[in-house]
């Protein structure tokens, strides 16, 4: 007999008082019950039912048995309802966090599809550079930049965040162009920061398998990618930014590319998530679509 349908009567039959009236519940013979019930018996060699012609009651052993019974009778409905959680239409509010350049400009399109393609979901996203708590603050899911800490989520690797370092002519019509990577102690470097984060003081490239570690100089320092890049514009000193948020003001000729025979630094970066057990459509949905345009292929 299945072991699952025999706990089930079992706890039927407990729960009731009698076969006859768990025979009724579950829409079977109380002879079926008892096979049900005599079959756990066989197996474990020990009574769980104390039975007489007027009532019956649970032995200690099935007591004990029947708490068991209950809690692997409803994982196993959990796991059959899972199917039906993972399978569902997505729906519902979607509360994502992300850093603010990357989420302005490179998430955004995706953000707008998502939503386009999901016409029951809401998404609430929170654009911030500082560490959000998933769990205390109640997100979804987090894009993080950078190594990431022991935090037991559920972290799927992304592409690297990709930088690129660019001028304006009339800076480095100016000051020069730099050849070599050292050539940037000599230059004013426009340095980002953050509350989480300090400024990077030291930029690495790379040719090849070579690396190329060199310390800059950042006098200005800035939290937000729009105003360090007005200064860039302005012609005060080599940005290292996002190559994404870089790439129009880049094709227009308004920055140009500095050190281009070496490539400059990537950041990791990750989509993490709470590893629930009955993870919801909308963010399965959610973590295949940034998968299949943020992968790491």
């Amino acid at each position: 007999m299945d072991r699952l349908s025999s706990m089930n009567a079992f706890v039927i039959a407990a729960e009731l008082g009698s076969y006859a009236r768990a025979a009724e519940r579950l829409g079977m013979s109380p002879q079926m019950v008892a096979k049900h019930v005599t079959a756990l018996e066989q197996r474990l060699g020990a009574r769980l039912l104390n039975r007489t012609t007027r009532r019956q009651s649970l032995t200690e052993l099935g007591g004990e048995y029947y708490e068991r019974c209950k809690h692997i009778l409803t994982e196993a409905e959990a796991a059959d309802a899972l199917a039906q959680v993972m399978n569902d239409t997505p729906r519902g509010k979607l509360k994502v966090t992300a850093p603010v350049t990357f989420g302005s400009y490179s998430l955004m399109p995706l953000i707008t599809g998502f939503l386009r393609e999901n016409p029951q979901v809401e998404v609430d996203l929170h654009l911030t550079d500082r560490f959000v708590d998933l769990v205390e603050e109640g997100y979804d899911a987090a894009f993080r930049i950078g190594p990431l800490g022991t935090s037991g989520l559920t972290a799927r690797p992304l592409a690297p965040y990709r930088l690129v370092a660019c001028a304006a002519p009339a800076y480095l019509m100016a000051r020069g162009t730099p050849q070599k990577p050292a050539d940037l102690e000599r230059h004013e470097c426009l340095g980002y920061a953050f509350s989480a984060r300090p400024a990077d003081r030291e930029w690495v490239f790379f040719q090849g398998t070579v690396s190329y570690k060199v310390r800059v100089a950042s006098r200005l320092l800035i939290n937000e990618s729009r105003a360090l890049m007005s200064a860039a514009l302005d012609g005060f000193g080599i940005v290292l930014g996002p190559q994404d948020f870089l790439r129009t003001a880049l094709a227009s000729g308004e920055l140009v590319r500095v050190l281009p025979e070496f490539e400059a630094p990537s950041r990791s970066m990750h989509l993490v998530y709470t590893a629930n057990r009955q993870r919801t459509a909308k963010l399965r949905c959610f973590v295949e679509t940034v998968l299949g345009r943020f992968g790491p292929v």
